[in-house]
This record gives structure tokens, sequence and C-alpha cells, in this order.
């Protein structure tokens, strides 16, 4: 960005607050803690104030082990600081650069690129993005990710076969999934969900980033009810050697997009 479309942006944002001190209307202790630490940097001239903003969110960002979130990164920066401007400007800086800033699990993190994939295999012998899952681990996943929240009995019904706790469990440990809200199924069993780790790990900001999504929804392929009525055991001919059923083949292929290495 030049420093005349940075100037540009600051002045909008100094005439809608965004240079303006804090009302009296917080908390004594958030008006502690801006004593404490200066987010408006008021004396510096808007240029210096948007390069410190982008110093400061791409620090908090690079020190997290997971992805920052928008209410985390607003404590850094100005109130009436464009979030959106800023991290738009971090990953112009970082064009270019064997790594960039990604928007994933609702946050934002550095991620390698995708085509040094290799050379880092290279020098560590493992992948990024290796994932220890079976064949039917890993279609269980899917199928928990794309029809959520879902039941073990519901999955069961599937595949046609019943799906195992210890599968399940397995899936648990990974970090993958969770328990999502209870079954208005007779016991109230409970469901399970996708997690924001699976998010992260995968490199997805939310669900509707998932492989072939709205190409199933319009084929009528995540209507969950419908397959359950209709096709019982829909999924029973997966196995760890054998493919899906043709029914289900764009589910596959989303499946196979989801799991492949970078």
């Amino acid at each position: 960005m030049t420093a005349a479309t940075r100037k540009a942006r600051t002045r909008a944002g100094d005439q809608d607050g965004r240079g303006g001190r804090p009302d009296n209307h917080g908390s004594n202790d958030r008006r502690s803690d801006d004593q404490l630490f200066d987010r408006e940097l008021d004396l510096l001239p808007p240029e210096a104030r948007w390069r410190e903003w982008m110093g400061r969110v791409e620090a908090v960002i690079f020190a997290a082990a997971q992805p920052v979130d928008r209410d985390t990164l607003a404590k850094v920066v100005g109130r009436g600081c464009s979030l959106d401007l800023l991290i738009e400007d971090i990953r112009a800086e970082l064009a270019g650069r064997p790594y960039e800033l990604v928007a994933v699990a609702g946050g934002w993190q550095h991620r390698t690129r995708k085509n040094f994939a290799d050379a880092i295999r290279a020098a560590s012998g493992a992948s990024e993005r290796s994932v220890d899952l079976t064949q039917s681990e890993a279609l269980v996943l899917m199928t928990i990710a794309y029809f959520q929240p879902i039941t073990r009995a519901e999955l069961s019904s599937f595949f046609g076969r019943e799906i195992s706790r210890d599968l399940i469990g397995n899936l648990r440990s990974a970090g993958f999934i969770g328990s999502g809200p209870r079954s208005p199924q007779p016991g109230a069993p409970y469901t399970f969900v996708t997690t924001k780790m699976f998010l992260a790990h995968f490199g997805f900001d939310t669900l509707r980033d998932l492989p072939n999504m709205e190409k199933l929804e319009d084929a009528g392929l995540l209507n969950k009810a419908k397959l359950l009525a209709d096709i019982p055991g829909a999924l029973a001919e997966i196995s760890d050697e054998d493919g899906p059923p043709a029914l289900l083949n764009d589910a596959e292929k989303a499946s196979s997009a989801l799991f492949a290495d970078d």
C-alpha cells in the first residue's frame, strides 16, 4: 500500500473516531488497561500509527500457537482501526515471502506457502500436515463434518455397520471432534461436531470452506434426514479397501481433497 493510500485510510479512520480518546463509559479496568497500554497512538502521525498497528497485529499472530481471533487483535489497535484493511496490508507486504497470513478457524495465522511443502518435508523428514488416520476414521470424520451435529447411531446408519466408540475416541483424541447438543431423539443421545482444531488443521476458516459444499448441497447429498430415510446404509460399501458407492462419489472426492497432503 502506498503512503498516500495509508494516509487516506487513516484520515478516514480519524474522522470516524479511530484517533479519538476512549470515552468514559468503560469499566475502571478498561481505563486502567488503556493507561498502561496505548492502543490509540494519538501522538503519532497517521502513517506511523498505521504502521505500528500493522506491526503489533503481525507480532501477536506470529507469537500465537493457534489462530488469533478478531477480538484478541482488537486489544492492540485503536477502537476505530479497520482490522480487515490492516490484514490486507500485511498480506500485501508478505507477497513473495515463503509464508503468508491466512484466515483459518475464525481467526488469522501465519502459515508456510504450499509450494514450499517439499522443502519442509526434505528438511524435517515429515509432512507439515500429516494425519495419522485410517481411511475409515477419515471417512467418518468427513461425514461428521458435513452432517453435524450427528449421533453415533446416525453414523452407523450411514455406514450400514456400527461405528465403534473406539473410532469416535480416536477422533476425539486427535482433537478433531467434540460433543455437540443432545439429539431430540429418544434417550437424548449426544451428537458429535467438528472443532476449531479441525478447521485449523485442515486450513478452513469456516465449515462453508469444506470441499464441494455447495455442489453437495445442490445434489441433495447433505440432507441428513432424507438420506437416512431413503438410503439407509448409504456408505455401507465403504471399507479400508473398497471405494464408495457411486451415489456418494462427490462426497468421497471431497474427502480425498480434505485429507490430501499439500
